[in-house]
């Protein structure tokens, strides 16, 4: 059972270390100039459509990433049995981080292709709240109410 507590931690953390890849990517190919920095720059009305979207997306999904991790916590993860509930932990901190991801990401290919500072903060708020996610043994056994008898 160990085992598979060990290997529920290091996929998560290695979910949570491509959620924070896949920005940095974005941005260095970004700051390195290509073809598609700027593009609708001078179209006011696509980038009010787009800082927009990305606003709402950004209200919406952080909030609800957080909040609904910890509904399914308590109602679906906590009640289940142990494999089953790693399982379900496993997959769960995934959806939350691709949650976390698609403001995130958005934002920034957004900021990029319209010069838009507004979407970059909203990324910045999305990276954040990313924060509050970050894996580990203790916070695993603590949310999955186990005993600390392997730290």
């Amino acid at each position: 059972m160990e085992e598979e507590i060990r290997r529920t931690n290091k996929l998560i953390q290695t979910v949570y270390c491509v959620f924070w890849l896949l920005p940095v990517c974005l941005v260095i190919a970004g700051e390195t100039g290509d073809s598609w920095v700027g593009l609708y720059a001078e179209q006011v009305r696509t980038t009010y459509l787009a800082e927009t979207l990305i606003i709402l997306l950004t209200a919406s999904m952080v909030p609800l990433s957080l909040k609904l991790f910890s509904w399914i916590l308590e109602k679906k993860i906590n009640t289940a049995h142990l494999p089953h509930a790693l399982r379900l932990y496993a997959v769960w901190s995934c959806i939350r981080l691709c949650m976390l991801a698609l403001p995130a990401l958005s934002g920034l290919a957004v900021y990029y292709m319209m010069l838009s500072n507004k979407s970059v903060l909203c990324a910045l708020i999305s990276l954040t709240a990313s924060l509050f996610c970050i894996p580990g043994m203790k916070r695993l056994r603590r949310e999955l109410q186990l005993e600390d008898s392997a730290d």
